[in-house]
């Protein structure tokens, strides 16, 4: 599913390439890449967008019998949100050491005491060097 991520990711154009999908039983209900600087919008992260997404299709908040996989570990805004959601698993490809709230930098599911479980380091490679080639060419 991770490589779906990935595919999301690569139309985030002038947004950072993050990408991010939601999946119940197999299948993916909902798919998002970053809107922040397209919309304007500070909330326009993958993952809210997914999330939002998934709620709407699904007709409810509780994702509990979903799982979620994102290109890179979510940041505070996002982990809060999955953790709200109740989303079962997540699995990020690449680990952020300044603002990732899974894990890295911290985690947002001591606070909440969660049941979500979080795997980490998935396509990692190919992860990172979505943000590399989105960096790279942010400074051109």
């Amino acid at each position: 599913m991770m490589k779906f991520a990935i595919e999301a990711a690569q139309k985030s154009e002038k947004d950072i390439a993050v990408g991010a999908v939601i999946v119940k039983n197999g299948k993916i209900i909902s798919s998002a890449h970053n809107k922040k600087e397209l919309n304007k919008d500070v909330t326009e992260h993958a993952e809210i967008i997914a999330i939002r997404e998934a709620s709407i299709k699904l007709d409810k908040w509780r994702l509990d019998d979903c799982e979620l996989y994102v290109t890179l570990e979510p940041c505070p805004m996002c982990a809060w949100a999955i953790l709200q959601a109740r989303i079962r698993n997540v699995y990020f490809g690449s680990y952020d050491t300044n603002y990732g709230a899974l894990g890295s930098k911290l985690d947002l599911r001591k606070i909440l005491n969660s049941n979500t479980k979080v795997y980490g380091g998935i396509m990692e490679d190919e992860c990172n060097n979505l943000l590399k080639t989105y960096f790279q060419n942010m400074r051109k």
